[in-house]
């Protein structure tokens, strides 16, 4: 097994996803109501969730190997503003537009320049104090990525990724890691394999990241965002550190152990996570017995 596969017994092979290639997107309702659902495409009838079902480490469709490169899942394409995000707290977690008191959010700040998702099999665990995060909680999300390639990805599309670094942005309170990333067959992607790289060659994008993320929430009245680490961005080997913590605490949540440690915390934070474990341990039913472990 890679660093990232975690036995999770219940979970048959047959319901991971290690690519984009049999994944179908499916759209329901409108407005508030609107879904994007992800579904097999052979049987259509299953659906997949972007969140739990595609593994975190890319797999090639030719030989069936794990490849170098990461799963990302798009939620919020590059040049548009309205804020697409995996439900985390519905079955099956499809992808919703953001609302506020029954109205649709957008970002007021204007287009976001970079495409914008998650890592799927990653949780942010909001009851855990990363040393480096000024003493804030994980923000009860997966784990935030920003793909600065040149091409603009559709929300619910999976892609694989080099991973380049990472930012400590603290959102409210909250410890909210932004993931830097390069889609695998970009132009770009043989010149970047390390956060330096990317001022090297693209000079200005990561000043131009941690500025949308500092000013972003600024025209919703509220202050501007602060950050960890000296506002600087970390390379690739502590960002993969990161993502291993946060597959681990993922795996925590959707086994039930998570909810099973927090005993002694207080009742806000035991309900948070409650309420999104049993959530996402009915994405998981599945049928059979069979307990080889997936691959993350």
């Amino acid at each position: 097994m890679t660093s990232y596969e975690v036995p999770l017994k219940g979970m048959q092979k047959s319901t991971s996803h290690g690519s984009n290639t049999n994944l179908q997107l499916m759209h329901e309702g409108d407005g508030v109501g609107y879904r994007m659902k992800a579904v097999d495409k052979n049987s259509k009838k299953k659906q997949i969730s972007l969140w739990h079902d595609v593994t975190l480490v890319h797999v090639d469709d030719a030989t069936g190997r794990p490849t170098p490169y990461l799963n990302y899942v798009n939620e919020i394409p590059k040049f548009s503003r309205k804020k697409y995000e995996i439900a985390t707290d519905e079955v099956g977690n499809p992808i919703k537009q953001d609302e506020k008191k029954g109205v649709l959010r957008e970002f007021k700040k204007g287009d976001i320049f970079f495409n914008y998702g998650c890592l799927p099999r990653t949780w942010e665990d909001p009851t855990f104090i990363h040393p480096d995060a000024e003493g804030c909680r994980g923000d009860n999300d997966p784990l935030d990525i920003c793909e600065i390639g040149l091409k603009v990805i559709q929300p619910g599309v999976v892609r694989p990724v080099k991973i380049l670094g990472v930012l400590c942005m603290i959102d409210e309170g909250e410890a909210d890691w932004k993931v830097v990333t390069i889609d695998a067959e970009d132009k770009w992607a043989p010149f970047l394999n390390d956060i330096e790289d990317v001022e090297e060659h693209l000079p200005g994008t990561l000043d131009a990241i941690r500025e949308w993320f500092r000013t972003y929430k600024i025209p919703d009245g509220k202050p501007p965002n602060v950050f960890g680490l000296n506002e600087d961005f970390q390379n690739k080997t502590y960002a993969l550190e990161i993502i291993k913590e946060c597959n681990h605490a993922w795996k925590e949540l959707i086994t039930g152990e998570k909810e099973r440690k927090i005993t002694h915390m207080e009742e806000g934070l035991k309900k948070l996570v409650r309420k999104l474990s049993k959530s996402n341990l009915l994405s998981l039913g599945m049928d059979g017995d069979d307990d080889a472990p997936p691959s993350f």
